[in-house]
């Protein structure tokens, strides 16, 4: 038995470029030159590894430039194998299947300033955002990025660091900089976003802690671990589009029960992060504790890797 099919788009590896300590900048094109599916400033893409791995990266370049998919990789030696696999096995010429891409921000939309903070590698979707904005001149940016000496994509950011939208803060030089004064007083005009080590975004959230939900928006190299609630009881997942019901144990999550039922989901971070299994939901009281859905989505989706259900029933769009 199995759900949709996962969408993937066919690309092949244009370009490997070296692109800082241990990073690598992979250009992927359509094999025949085609326009590749649009995407927003910031979107993300899961790759689908020629081992069988699937991982989630941020796309650098901007929408405009359609006509690829660029994405940076850092060499994560004790990592997952995704960024080994990238480095060490995939080749220019290679055939690469990605998804559809998702995610990314409205840049502009309302909004009259927008103050990024990354930390080393979690620059790539802020540059995406930079590059948009500084092409749309749509609303004002400045983007903090904090390293510890080396830059990451240094000849790519130089433009925007010659304009004075690049802040780069060398922690092994100054130490690192108080989050909270770099991205200033919240407002409804006022967008900020943050990528980069716990550590960081830890701060940042604290840091925004007062401000609106949709003015703040967090993105993590880690999925946190997935904690299992001692009180969960079981319930039923009622698939709207086969019938199917199937059951989930105390204490399982909805990702491993629909696979065990044969279901066929994507999945990269099983944390709740990236936003690869999110599914429709259409009855029932889900709980949500993923960190990428936004209020406004958590009411028509929902992330099957961490979610819950405070009803004994909950109905799937599947």
């Amino acid at each position: 038995m199995t759900a949709r099919p996962i969408t993937t788009v066919r690309t092949v590896v244009a370009a490997i470029e070296e692109a800082g300590p241990g990073i690598k900048l992979f250009t992927l094109t359509d094999p025949d030159q085609w326009e590749l599916p649009p995407f927003k400033p910031g979107a993300h893409i899961d790759l689908h590894l020629p081992n069988g791995l699937v991982r989630t990266y941020s796309l650098c370049n901007e929408p405009a430039d359609n006509a690829r998919y660029v994405i940076a990789v850092k060499l994560e030696p004790d990592g997952r194998g995704g960024s080994r696999a990238l480095h060490d096995d995939v080749r220019v010429g290679d055939a690469i299947g990605v998804s559809l891409p998702r995610g990314g921000l409205d840049c502009g939309a309302g909004l009259a300033r927008h103050v990024f903070v990354a930390g080393g590698i979690g620059v790539t979707p802020f540059l995406s955002m930079a590059r948009h904005l500084a092409r749309t001149g749509v609303a004002d940016f400045v983007l903090h990025l904090i390293v510890r000496e080396e830059l990451p994509l240094a000849r790519h950011l130089a433009p925007l660091i010659n304009e004075g939208r690049v802040v780069v803060h060398r922690t092994s030089r100054t130490g690192r900089p108080d989050l909270a004064a770099l991205i200033g007083e919240g407002g409804s005009e006022t967008l900020v976003a943050c990528c980069g080590p716990d550590g960081m975004t830890d701060d940042f959230e604290r840091a925004t802690s007062a401000w609106p939900a949709a003015n703040v928006h967090i993105e993590r190299f880690v999925a946190p671990p997935v904690v299992i609630d001692p009180d969960a009881k079981p319930f039923a997942l009622s698939l709207a589009r086969s019938g199917t019901e199937i059951q989930v144990r105390a204490g399982q999550t909805m990702l491993v029960a629909l696979q065990e039922a044969g279901i066929d989901i994507a999945t990269s971070c099983c944390g709740g992060i990236c936003g690869a299994c999110k599914v429709g939901w259409l009855e029932g009281k889900p709980v949500h504790r993923d960190r990428v859905l936004s209020t406004y989505e958590r009411e028509r989706y929902l992330m099957v890797c961490v979610a819950g259900s405070d009803a004994d029933r909950l109905v799937l769009d599947l």
